[in-house]
């Protein structure tokens, strides 16, 4: 029962990613509020792929995490690369999500 209402909590703090331009922002708007790199993203689909995605200069590095937040790949693309990554075409089928700031604080 406990499991079922924090999930229910986190999803209501979740809220979908629409736009590639969006993601520069998002990432840099967390890591000015947590004091943290990057952002993480998640794509709601049976998996529930997490990752995690930082700005750069050049790009971004994109890490995918395992269940317990620790990262399992890291890619470094720039904006052109990413639009092919697997997590721009979630965004299109409007499956690409991320935390409010205040949740990603307390992961």
């Amino acid at each position: 029962m406990f499991t079922k209402i924090r999930h229910r909590q986190q999803v209501e703090r979740m809220f979908p990613v629409q736009a590639p331009e969006d993601i520069e922002y998002l990432v840099k708007e967390s890591e000015v509020i947590t004091g943290q790199p990057g952002r993480t993203f998640i794509i709601s689909s049976a998996d529930r792929l997490i990752y995690r995605i930082q700005w750069h200069p050049i790009g971004y590095q994109v890490q995918r995490l395992n269940a317990t937040g620790n990262p399992i790949c890291t890619l470094n693309m720039v904006p052109d690369e990413f639009q092919m990554h697997s997590l721009s075409e979630a965004m299109r089928a409007g499956q690409l999500f991320t935390f409010s700031c205040e949740t990603s604080k307390a992961t």
